[in-house]
């Protein structure tokens, strides 16, 4: 529908709004039709395509905008406006559906201020003194309408333009979570339209990139447009491979039987999905609420927001409803949205930028980092400037350019990363991203390991790398050594008072005095914890050291076995693979530390140094009633930190292990427990247990 040129202009014309609302926070009645413009657009980008160029906060942000505008101007507005229907969503592959109600959009929200003016106008168009508000989540996939009649499902379809949509009736018989008969006539319905989304579990779709990467193709850009593309797929065994699901959330028409009355539960909404859920439907009816005051909903959805990454699902905001039937129809509805409902949307992830370079990092094992510099950019609360792009393989997964335009996300509201280019709105004038052959720090060669995806200097008196170690070791799960973090270490290495590790413990205060921002009490605090390290148990050492693949669990393994940490000097390959959870790369690694003369000179020193070196009690195997039993604990835990989890079980003589294999006892899993979930399922000896469980076994040895 829209060609090369107008691909890149319509992005450009976006950009130039979206920078002068970031400016002005308006935009003049004059550019009122490019603002169409590039609203309808994004639409069909995102209707259609399936490939959206701009974050949905953007795309709202000018729609909002729109409104406004008009609103203002009423003598402006277009029978063809994006605000006077809903978004186009058709295509020519499959028959045409028209809904028996029309599936608009929702208002948006982004704070409390709007939900109380919601609660405002909810009040005077009702005319109701006190409103009760259904609260759910609003679930970010692809839209959908089933129709039952006589208790059959006979149709599905897309939202489409919301008035009519795509008829995808054999595609949706492939969801198991969609009955295909449901016994509505017991309820006296003849014929019943359900609005609902569908969604792919978060596990399941990256499993399912995994294996497309796998098989050299690009990975999907996010579970929402897998979901929405994989609706209208023209092979509906497709729809098994992704593991689509749908969650129903409104009743939007029913007709009754002959005789029959309207069932009491339509008479709320809330009502309406319990009635869903007990006909074996997945509606929101665990996580909906129904509150009698707009301020308990506000706190309802600060919370969740709070645990929006526990779930399963993607989910980008609540859904706040009327939840009295009657007052929902005296309210009534715009050409857009119902004026019922509102959705409070979560603080954005996602917004577009510009790739202005990429630097390369060294970290304490000489792993080679590219890192993308991008546009500043807001997101989720936070300004990113700075993304990690792992490896060369990612760049090239990616199709990464200097130039590009690109889709950036915080994962978690924490890791911001690079979603994918925008290819088709490049200019010409984008260069290729060049790996280096050599360490940008100390130009040593660089090695990649033929398994491996990582390029890696294996000068070991690469500057970059001493820096880090250094880092790594004073951290607070090693030595734990306070008030000497990573600022601290890069100053005095900068200043030269800083080469290595056992520079710590003969660094001159007597020039770090004279410095501004460390007086007296903060140079004795640190002298303070330098000298407490030394006291270390053996196994935070070891931790320290920054052996590679060598983890707290496996620092903990190896510092049970030996007398004194020197006699790791005497242990071969074959010794270490009998120790628990020491696999070959481990072993290897340890073997190769442990060889390296340099490492035991320095190891020396620091025995001499006055650090503990022996296994002492702290570091010895605790008996209890877990003696033996193995654990691992995986994804969220509901209540617990997975540390504490960790010290409950040692504490009652279990071991922890770094992986999934035949050797372990006990997974605990939380939610989002992943790909070990998954390992430990093919083990029949593995016992899986949650939480719950494990406190209860706790508790009873």
């Amino acid at each position: 529908m829209f060609t090369k040129e107008q691909t890149l202009q319509l992005q450009h014309t976006t950009k130039t709004l979206l920078d002068h609302l970031q400016q002005h926070a308006a935009i003049a009645l004059t550019d009122i039709e490019s603002l169409r413009d590039v609203l309808r657009f994004h639409e069909y980008r995102y209707y259609i395509e399936n490939d959206p160029l701009l974050a949905d906060f953007e795309y709202d942000q000018l729609f909002k905008t729109l409104e406004q505008l008009e609103l203002a101007h009423p003598e402006s507005i277009t029978p063809t406006s994006p605000t006077q229907r809903v978004a186009k969503g058709l295509t020519n592959e499959f028959p045409t559906a028209v809904h028996l109600v029309p599936m608009l959009s929702l208002d948006n929200s982004y704070n409390a201020d709007d939900l109380l003016d919601f609660d405002r106008k909810a009040k005077e168009l009702s005319g109701a003194a006190n409103i009760s508000y259904c609260v759910e989540p609003k679930f970010d996939g692809g839209s959908i309408s089933l129709i039952y009649e006589n208790d059959m499902l006979v149709r599905g379809a897309t939202r489409g333009n919301g008035v009519e949509g795509d008829e995808i009736t054999t595609n949706m018989k492939q969801i198991p979570s969609i009955p295909l008969s449901a016994k509505f006539s017991q309820y006296g319905l003849q014929q019943v339209e359900i609005r609902g989304e569908a969604l792919i579990n978060k596990n399941n779709f990256q499993k399912y990139n995994e294996q497309i990467v796998a098989q050299g193709l690009a990975p999907l850009a996010n579970p929402r447009n897998a979901a929405s593309g994989t609706l209208r797929v023209k092979d509906s065994r497709e729809i098994k491979k992704r593991h689509l699901e749908v969650f129903v959330y409104h009743i939007s028409d029913f007709t009754l039987l002959d005789g029959a009355t309207v069932p009491p539960q339509l008479t709320t909404h809330s009502g309406s999905l319990e009635l869903l859920w007990d006909l074996g439907f997945r509606s929101p009816q665990k996580e909906k609420k129904v509150f009698d005051s707009i301020h308990e909903v506000i706190d309802y959805c600060h919370a969740f927001e709070e645990k929006r990454d526990t779930l399963p699902y993607e989910i980008d905001g609540m859904v706040i409803k009327v939840n009295d039937v009657p007052l929902q129809e005296k309210m009534g509805m715009t050409s857009h949205h119902p004026r019922w409902a509102i959705a409070y949307k979560f603080k954005a992830r996602q917004a577009t930028s510009k790739l202005l370079e990429v630097t390369f990092q060294v970290g304490r094992t000489g792993a080679i980092t590219p890192v993308a510099k991008i546009q500043p950019v807001p997101i989720g609360g936070v300004t990113v400037s700075s993304i990690s792009l792992f490896n060369e393989e990612v760049i090239r997964e990616k199709d990464l350019m200097i130039g590009d335009s690109v889709l950036v996300e915080r994962a978690g509201d924490v890791i911001p990363y690079i979603v994918k280019s925008l290819a088709e709105v490049r200019t010409g004038n984008e260069t290729p991203v060049v790996f280096p052959q050599l360490c940008p720090v100390c130009s040593g060669q660089l090695f990649k390991e033929q398994e491996e995806a990582v390029w890696r200097c294996v000068n070991i008196e690469c500057p970059a790398q001493v820096v880090e170690r250094i880092i790594h070791f004073v951290s607070k799960d090693a030595m734990d050594i306070r008030g000497f973090g990573e600022a601290n270490v890069r100053k005095f290495n900068a200043a030269g008072l800083l080469k290595d590790i056992p520079g710590i413990y003969n660094l001159d205060f007597n020039v770090i005095g004279n410095w501004e921002g460390f007086g007296k009490r903060s140079i004795e605090n640190m002298q303070q914890a330098i000298l407490a390290s030394k006291s270390q148990p053996l196994h935070r050492l070891i931790f320290g050291l920054g052996i590679r693949f060598v983890g707290e669990t496996t620092a903990k393994t190896l510092a049970n076995t030996v007398s004194h940490l020197l006699d790791l000097q005497q242990y071969t390959q074959e010794q270490l693979l009998t120790l628990e959870d020491i696999g070959p790369k481990v072993a290897g690694s340890i073997v190769h530390f442990f060889s390296n003369a340099d490492n035991i000179a320095m190891l020396k020193e620091l025995e001499t140094l006055g650090l503990n070196m022996v296994n002492d009690k702290r570091s010895a195997p605790v008996s209890g009633g877990l003696s033996g039993k193995t654990f691992l604990f995986t994804g969220t835990l509901p209540t617990l930190k997975r540390s504490d989890a960790e010290a409950m079980a040692e504490a009652k003589g279990g071991k922890l292990l770094s992986g999934v294999s035949a050797k372990l006892n006990y997974l605990v899993v939380g939610e989002d427990a992943g790909s070990k979930l998954e390992k430990a399922k093919k083990i029949n000896t593995v016992n899986i247990i949650s939480e719950a469980e494990f406190l209860a076994l706790i508790a009873n040895v």
